[in-house]
C-alpha cells in the first residue's frame, strides 16, 4: 500500500490544499492528512474546527485518513509507517522553502517528498490569505471547500 502524509497546519484548508489532495488520489492507496499542532502558532481556527472542516471536506472520500500530531513530521511518519510525504507547491518561493525541508526529512528518516503543483488557477490562494479575508469580513467562500463556513 503506498501511503503518503500530508502535513499542515489547514488553518483552514483551502481550494489549493483541495486540489493537492484531490489529485494525490491517483498516486497513493492512502492519504493521511496530518493536521499540525505548533505550540508557538496562533491559530484563528481551534484544532478541532480545523479537523471538522477537513473531515467533513472529505467525508466521502475513503482513501483520506484525518489525524493530528504534535512533533516532527518524519517521526509521525515513521508511526503511521508512510513513507511518503505530500507538499503541494504554489510558486519558486514555496519549492526553496520546501526543498530544503525535503532534504532534511530524507536525511532524518529516508523519507521521501512527492511535490504536486497547484492548479494555475488556484496557486494565488494560501491560508494567511484566507484568514486576512474573514478577518476583514470579505467573501472568502470561493476560496475554501464548502466545509469551511466561519459562523458569524
Amino acid at each position: 500500500m503506498k501511503k503518503a502524509v500530508f502535513p499542515g497546519s489547514f488553518d483552514p484548508i483551502t481550494l489549493g490544499h483541495y486540489d493537492i489532495i484531490e489529485r494525490s488520489l491517483q498516486l497513493f492507496d492512502e492519504v493521511i492528512l496530518a493536521i499540525g499542532v505548533n505550540a508557538d502558532k496562533k491559530y484563528m481556527f481551534s484544532l478541532e474546527e480545523r479537523r471538522q472542516f477537513v473531515e467533513e471536506a472529505f467525508k466521502d472520500e475513503p482513501k483520506i485518513v484525518v489525524k493530528t500530531y504534535k512533533g516532527l513530521t518524519v517521526d509521525f511518519c515513521i508511526k503511521e509507517n508512510a513513507p511518503f510525504i505530500l507538499r503541494g507547491l504554489r510558486n519558486p518561493a514555496d519549492f526553496e522553502f520546501e526543498k530544503a525541508i525535503a532534504h532534511t526529512n530524507r536525511k532524518l528518516e529516508q523519507i521521501e517528498t512527492v511535490f504536486l503543483l497547484t492548479s494555475s488557477g488556484k496557486s494565488y490562494i494560501s491560508s494567511s490569505i484566507v484568514r486576512d479575508v474573514i478577518r476583514n469580513q470579505g467573501d472568502y467562500t470561493m476560496l475554501v471547500p464548502d466545509a469551511v463556513r466561519v459562523k458569524s
